[in-house]
């Protein structure tokens, strides 16, 4: 079922479809993506005026793991945690990660240039079982949670054009490139679904 719906993207009018609770935007099926860390650096965990959106769940998770996370992360980064917590509310009441000097992200840390997720460098290392805040793991997908549903739609942002660019090259749509986190996010039946709707739109169907 597709559906004209303009969401979150000022002066953008996505066609959307339904999916069990959730509302899709076809641009996630559509748009190309693939990030390129050695273009952008990781800027999108450096930019920008809020934290990364949690959970409730994952506030709880983060004040659980901090300690395992602490030795990953920049003097910088414990300092802002310690004295705001391990996560925030925003200016806007969401669940947030608390930022240094409101820029990077505090779980942010560096490999030269490039800024990498402390608490994703503790997974790889079998130190805990919680990659990081599903809201990341998602990313350019942003979810915003309604009372009757969840709305899936494709972020745009100009620091991401080289991700698009090379997404492009290798034609690996964004939904593909985010399939562990839609599995994640809502399950392996509901990412199969999406699937199937990928490959009926592909067929004009």
């Amino acid at each position: 079922m597709t559906f004209d719906f303009t969401f979150a993207v000022a002066n953008h009018k996505c066609i959307m479809f339904q999916l069990g609770k959730t509302i899709v935007s076809e641009d996630i099926l559509e748009k190309d993506f693939v990030c390129n860390l050695s273009a952008c650096h990781g800027a999108c965990c450096v930019d920008g005026d809020a934290g990364a959106p949690l959970t409730k769940e994952e506030t709880e998770i983060l004040e659980k793991i901090y300690p395992k996370v602490k030795p990953f992360l920049r003097k910088e980064g414990i300092e802002a945690i310690e004295r705001l917590g391990t996560w925030v509310v925003g200016t806007d009441q969401d669940l947030e990660t608390p930022l240094i000097d409101n820029k990077d992200c505090a779980y942010v840390i560096f490999d030269g240039k490039t800024a990498l997720c402390g608490i994703e460098q503790a997974y790889n290392q079998g130190i805990i079982d919680w990659k990081k805040p599903v809201s990341c793991h998602l990313y350019p997908i942003r979810v915003k949670d309604f009372t009757e549903f969840a709305a899936v739609n494709y972020d745009r942002w100009d620091i991401c054009n080289p991700a698009c660019s090379l997404g492009k090259e290798l034609e690996v749509p964004v939904y593909k490139f985010v399939k562990e986190a839609l599995i994640r996010k809502f399950g392996a039946d509901w990412y199969a679904e999406l699937e199937k709707v990928a490959e009926d739109l592909k067929n004009g169907k």
